[in-house]
Formats: C-alpha cells, sequence, structure tokens
C-alpha cells in the first residue's frame, strides 16, 4: 500500500468520523430539547444518559475527523467529501466485508441459538467471498485503488446561518409535538419544510444555471467556492484616438458589422470584422467614407500612484501587458496618462449581472439563423406537427380497440403492445433507408412524420381511459344520430382531456430536447432544432461558460413555462394514470 492510499484511507476515516459526529450531534440537540420541553412520554432518568453518550460520541467523532480532514482552509471551514475509485472486485470485497460485519453483530445480539448460527454462516459466506474477491485483486498487477478527496467549502458566516437555521427549524418541529393539539400543525410544518427542502434541492441547478448566465469570466471559479451573487466590471464608454484601436461600423453582404481597420491606402481601407462574433476575422475592402467610428466599453481599473489613489479606464492595452490608463479621479488629474502592470491595478466590480452574454452567445450563430430565430422556428415545427400527429393518431387507434367491433381486434393489439419491445436501435437504419428513398433527408419531415403513425404506448393509455367511459354516454349520442366520428370527436375526446394534456406534454418535451433525430438527419444549419444547435454552440464554445449557460437558459424557459402552466393537468393526469414513476 503506498503513502497516498494510507492518506487517503485515514482521510476517508475522517470523512466518515465528521459525518457521524453531524449525526449524532444532531440526535444529541433533538434530545436536549426533549428534554428541555418535557415533553410527554420521555423518561428523564432514561434520556439524559443517553443524551450525554451522544454528545461525548458527537466530540470524539469530531476530534478524530478534525484532525485527519484539517475543515479549516483560507479561513473557510470544509465539510469533507470522500470517494474511492477501484475496480469491481475490491468494492465486492468491501461490500462482503460489511455485510460480514454486519451478520456478525446481529449473531451477537440474535434471540436463539438457531438464529445465531444461521447469521454466523452467512457471516462465513462473506468471509470466503471476501477472501476470493482479494485473490482476484491481487491477481492483477494494473489494480489499484485511488481515494478522491474533496470537500463542500462554506465560509464561518454562512456556515453559522445554516447551522442557526437548521436547529431552529429541528426545535420548532420537537416542540409542535408536544401536545396532541399541535400534533396535526407539527405535521403540516414537517411537510412543508421537506417541501421546501425539496424545491430548494432540485431547483438549485437551475439556479446555478441562471446565475451562471449572468456571470463574467472572474466569477466562473473562485477558491470560496462556487460564487453565487454576480459582480460586473464597471465600464465607460470611450472612442480611441489610434487609428488601429479605433472601432467603426459599415456595412458587410448586407448587415451591419464592427471592425478594426488593418490596412489603409489613401481613402480606400481594409476592415477586419470584429462584430458579429460569427464572422470576427473576416477582412473586406471599403472606403472611408463608408466608416463610422463608434464606441467601445473601457473597463474601469483603480491604482496607486505616487502615494495618491487614482481611478481610470483602460485606453490601451499594450503587448506586454501593462495597461495605459486615461485618469477619471481624482480631478487634478483628470485626463492625464498612466501606464501601468496588470498586478498594480485592480478592477473596479460591483454587484450586477453582465447581460451582455445573451445577446454575445446569440451573436456567435451563423447569420443565416438569423440570431437563432431559424433554430426556434424549425423547434416550434417538430413540437406542434408531433403533438398534433401523436395525439390526432394514438387517439383515434385507441378509439377504434375500446369501442370498434371488429373481426382480430385482440390479436392486432397484442401485435400493437409487441412492438413497445422491439428497441428504437432495431429500427433506426430501415427507417433512416426509407426517408432516405423519399428525399428526406435534410428536411424536418423525419422528425415529425412519423407521430402520425401513433405511439404503442399512448394508444394503450388512451384505450384504458375509453375503456373507462359508460357506454350510455355514446349510446345517447348514437340516439341522437351522432356518428363515429362525431361521437369521437364531441363525446369521447372532452372526456380524456387530462390523459391527451399528459401524452401533449409528454411529447412537447421529447421533441423540444430531440437530439439524435437532428443528428442522424440533420446537416444544414437552417434546418437544426434547439437541441442540436445548443450541442454544436456546447462543442465550440465550451471554455466559454457564461455564453453556454446564456444559450441554455434560452433553450430551457419554454419548457419550464409550459410545466407552470399545464402543471395542473400533467398533476391530474398522473393521479389518473398512475404513471408518476414512469
Amino acid at each position: 500500500m503506498t503513502v497516498d492510499t494510507r492518506l487517503g484511507l485515514l482521510y476517508a476515516l475522517g470523512t466518515f468520523a465528521t459525518w457521524a459526529a453531524i449525526v449524532f450531534g444532531v440526535t444529541t440537540f433533538i434530545a436536549f430539547i426533549k428534554l428541555i420541553s418535557r415533553q410527554p412520554g420521555v423518561n428523564p432518568a432514561a434520556a439524559v444518559p443517553a443524551a450525554i453518550r451522544d454528545l461525548v460520541l458527537t466530540l470524539v467523532f469530531a476530534t478524530i475527523g478534525f484532525l485527519l480532514t484539517k475543515p479549516v482552509e483560507s479561513g473557510n471551514l470544509k465539510v469533507p467529501i470522500v470517494w474511492a475509485v477501484m475496480p469491481w472486485t475490491a468494492w465486492i470485497f468491501v461490500a462482503a466485508l460489511l455485510l460480514g460485519v454486519a451478520r456478525l453483530i446481529q449473531a451477537f445480539t440474535a434471540i436463539s441459538a438457531a438464529e445465531r448460527a444461521s447469521r454466523l454462516q452467512g457471516v462465513g459466506l462473506c468471509v470466503v467471498s471476501a477472501l476470493v474477491m482479494a485473490g482476484l485483486y491481487r491477481l492483477d498487477d494494473k489494480n489499484k485503488v485511488e481515494i478522491l478527496k474533496g470537500g463542500i467549502q462554506f465560509n464561518f458566516v454562512t456556515f453559522a446561518i445554516v447551522v442557526l437555521l437548521a436547529g431552529l427549524a429541528v426545535a420548532a418541529m420537537v416542540l409542535t409535538a408536544n401536545s396532541a393539539k399541535a400534533r396535526g400543525l407539527g405535521k403540516t410544518i414537517v411537510t412543508q419544510a421537506a417541501l421546501l427542502a425539496g424545491s430548494f434541492v432540485f431547483g438549485l441547478p437551475f439556479v446555478f444555471l441562471l446565475v451562471t448566465s449572468f456571470k463574467e469570466d472572474v466569477d466562473m471559479s473562485s477558491k470560496s467556492g462556487i460564487v453565487w451573487i454576480p459582480k460586473v466590471t464597471e465600464t465607460v464608454p470611450f472612442i480611441s484616438t489610434n487609428d488601429e484601436k479605433k472601432h467603426y461600423e459599415t456595412e458587410y453582404e448586407g448587415q451591419t458589422v464592427e471592425g478594426l481597420i488593418i490596412g489603409r491606402e489613401g481613402n480606400n481601407v481594409k476592415i477586419d470584422i470584429f462584430r458579429p462574433l460569427a464572422i470576427r476575422g473576416i477582412t473586406f475592402n471599403t472606403t472611408m467614407d463608408k466608416l463610422k467610428a463608434v464606441p467601445v466599453q473601457a473597463k474601469v481599473y483603480t491604482a496607486k500612484v505616487d502615494g495618491v489613489e487614482i481611478k481610470g479606464f483602460e485606453e490601451e492595452g499594450l503587448s506586454d501587458g501593462s495597461r495605459i490608463l486615461q485618469i477619471m479621479t481624482p480631478s487634478d488629474r483628470k485626463g492625464q496618462r498612466v501606464t501601468l502592470t496588470q498586478d498594480k491595478t485592480t478592477a473596479v466590480r460591483h454587484v450586477g449581472l453582465r447581460y451582455q452574454n445573451y445577446p454575445e452567445a446569440l451573436d456567435y450563430l451563423p447569420p443565416e439563423t438569423l440570431t437563432g430565430l431559424v433554430y426556434l422556428k424549425n423547434t416550434l415545427i417538430l413540437v406542434v406537427m408531433n403533438v398534433i400527429g401523436t395525439i390526432l393518431s394514438s387517439s383515434i387507434v385507441a378509439y377504434g380497440f375500446s369501442r370498434l367491433q371488429f373481426p382480430g381486434k385482440e390479436k392486432l393489439f397484442g401485435i400493437l403492445l409487441a412492438t413497445m419491445m422491439l428497441p428504437a436501435a432495431v429500427t433506426m437504419l430501415p427507417k433512416f433507408l426509407i426517408f432516405r428513398t423519399l428525399g428526406w433527408v435534410d428536411t424536418l419531415f423525419p422528425l415529425w412524420a412519423t407521430a402520425f403513425f401513433g405511439s404503442a404506448f399512448n394508444i394503450f393509455l388512451l384505450r384504458q381511459f375509453f375503456s373507462q367511459i359508460p357506454m350510455e354516454l355514446e349510446d345517447a349520442a348514437k340516439i341522437d344520430g351522432c356518428g363515429y366520428l362525431k361521437t369521437f370527436w364531441n363525446i369521447m375526446i372532452p372526456q380524456i382531456k387530462p390523459a391527451l394534456a399528459v401524452i401533449a406534454i409528454w411529447t412537447f418535451m421529447g421533441a423540444w430536447n430531440d437530439f439524435q433525430g437532428p443528428l442522424i438527419y440533420i446537416n444544414s444549419p437552417e434546418n437544426m432544432p434547439l437541441s442540436y444547435a445548443l450541442a454544436l454552440f456546447k462543442g465550440d464554445r465550451s471554455n466559454e461558460p457564461g455564453l453556454l449557460m446564456a444559450f441554455s437558459t434560452l433553450t430551457v424557459v419554454p419548457v419550464i413555462a409550459l410545466f407552470a402552466f399545464a402543471q395542473k393537468y400533467f398533476i391530474e393526469g398522473v393521479t389518473l394514470s398512475g404513471l408518476g414513476g414512469r
């Protein structure tokens, strides 16, 4: 065993001790709250020694965890976490060892001799399994165990607030359970607290996505952990006096561009495009009379010059990394220029959101996509056609299987259900060959045409709903002169609106997030939906998380809006169909 492995195991032991201290600390706190509040059913003679025991265990485990993990780093508190990377033989060895220890404890606490013998037999099997896995592990010289060490960092103020709020919540739940009258209130508080905690946990990734979309690059990583409150660098508009640094606005192939002059012969100039970002680096020739100087946003810095604190904006960045600042304050030095190295300047930043991430993300999209509107149009076409096709075809077929009588109905329905066992990969190539023969490759037709041929699961679901509708409604419609189609549209469809809403939502989300289909059939940018465009954007701009998160936010907001407006039908449909775990 190497030194690193030994240190890793010690860190793992310290992590276990730290979390054990947290668990025993919570139980100790709950026990003392019960004693202080004199909760009915609590015997002080037995509860006090148990609380003291838990307190001692909390202190012991906390001391071990503190010595082995060193939780204080750079002025922050770190709650340790650990994970092991090891081959399957080592995992089975550890599992067998832990199971053997559990069986051994059960054997010592067994009531009867027969139960004790059975537990000891289990211990023997676990030991044999552990020895076999240890032997297999040692047969391969390449096998090794690596311990990944890490931690969740908090500053002391945040940690104190979390502990205080958790303590108050636990105390409130314990105190509200003191009387029979308060038990209903206590249950409500616990339920609401659990719902709020769940909402917080599951909503945290979206909050991180949203916050990151408004960050500057400097806030993407920090020694203190995730930056939840972004800041923006103060800027001022500035037009450079240096012709080589001055930005100009002009026309290029019918669109407005911003660029720099990189060559000049009389009135003729050569422009290097700076914005839009999608065509940055393209050069073209034009004339000076078609150019218009435009300001750029210069960053503001502070520095100390000759013992005086000055504030100024960056007029020009030099090749060696130095900055030429034009002083803004103090007023007696306003307009003066100083050249300072990067380590002598500090950017002026304040709490705020960098909204520019959104237009810049769209600016990187190809010009033919009209800043993403083409992607949105294609996605909406796919969503609308898939939803309409799925609902119409599935409901019509389900109505036929549930209400109409024809030879071989049950056998055909069985064949339909059997198609659910076909993996999608099996039909992928035949479908592609069919669509290629039809000339539909690099069009949107393959991505929505199949929706009009029904879905086996949706047909099965709707058939169950149609079967629960009383026959008397259909008989009454027949007496009033309604045919099958009119009965289907006016009588049956309104009865299954919750199920149709659920299918519509599922289909919407499937079509909106579909990536594999466009990857197979789409080649040109003008036919790409948002999901495919997002994957390509991620490949191009993966080193710019602010822009990536901004583009991701734009693609996910419509889905969240749909759920916000349709959650009533979604929950009602899930309740009726029993498909909450689907």
